[in-house]
């Protein structure tokens, strides 16, 4: 049955089409996202990268075309069912319980995928050797010194970074970012691109992203929409130089951070 890493492609959404009351969100767009590499959604605002990231996430049911994830057809697939098959979207789960500890959250997170989660009740014994998985993700997002915090207590920072550690807990084959810096300053978003890079070893990953300096410096592959429809795809070096996207994201004479 392992014959799922032979698809070099983890995702392929082929015609995918959103339709909101007659206007087209997303039209006939073909996505095609390579195993063990970060991939970037960008686009202008009203480009239609959010809507075709939810209808990837499958928070939005497509109006026409198919996704497949592995090969295997997940169009109608609903989302908790999309997180068993190795697909996971950091934040659906909103793990953080503010008046837990960093190590609580992570410990809750990791007692999911074994069907007993909030089973709080469990022995000292058995809870000992989530404890030593636990502090290992909690190090893998460079929150070791936060570990006994309450949640609510966390810089914004380092509760995105709390928020990917209890996604990291279900193991995942493939992460699904959401705008993953928004609303962070400078020092923040440093932290967050190098864990998403050191997260995304042996993972694939699909972000949203607005800022441009983080899809330069972690993107291999970017797709560009533009009207919901693809502008363009390709490393950011040949992205970056196509006077349409310049146009798109520059318009005229305007910076964009």
């Amino acid at each position: 049955m392992d014959t799922v890493s032979d698809v070099p492609y983890i995702v392929e959404a082929t015609g995918l089409t959103k339709e909101f009351k007659g206007f087209a969100a997303v039209k006939n767009v073909d996505l095609r996202i390579r195993r063990h590499t970060i991939h970037a959604l960008i686009g202008p605002n009203g480009a239609g990268k959010t809507t075709c990231f939810n209808l990837i996430t499958k928070f939005l049911e497509p109006t026409r075309g198919t996704i497949r994830l592995n090969g295997r057809d997940i169009t109608r697939t609903k989302p908790a069912d999309i997180a068993r098959l190795g697909m996971v979207r950091s934040f659906q789960i909103s793990a953080t319980f503010g008046h837990m500890s960093v190590l609580e959250n992570v410990r809750v997170a990791l007692q999911r995928p074994l069907g007993t989660s909030f089973h709080f009740w469990k022995s000292e014994s058995s809870l000992s050797a989530l404890n030593d998985r636990a502090m290992q993700l909690i190090a893998d997002v460079d929150l070791t010194q936060y570990a006994n915090h309450m949640a609510v207590e966390l810089p914004y920072g380092r509760k995105r970074a709390l928020e990917i550690a209890t996604t990291l807990a279900l193991e995942p084959e493939m992460l699904l970012l959401d705008e993953p810096t928004s609303g962070m300053g400078r020092e923040d978003i440093a932290r967050t691109s190098d864990l998403i890079k050191r997260v995304s070893e042996n993972r694939t990953v699909l972000m949203v992203e607005h800022n441009l300096s983080v899809v330069a410096n972690l993107s291999d592959r970017i797709t560009v929409l533009a009207r919901g429809e693809i502008l363009t795809e390709g490393p950011y070096a040949e992205v970056s130089k196509n006077p349409q996207v310049i146009e798109a994201y520059m318009g005229t004479g305007h910076g964009h951070g």
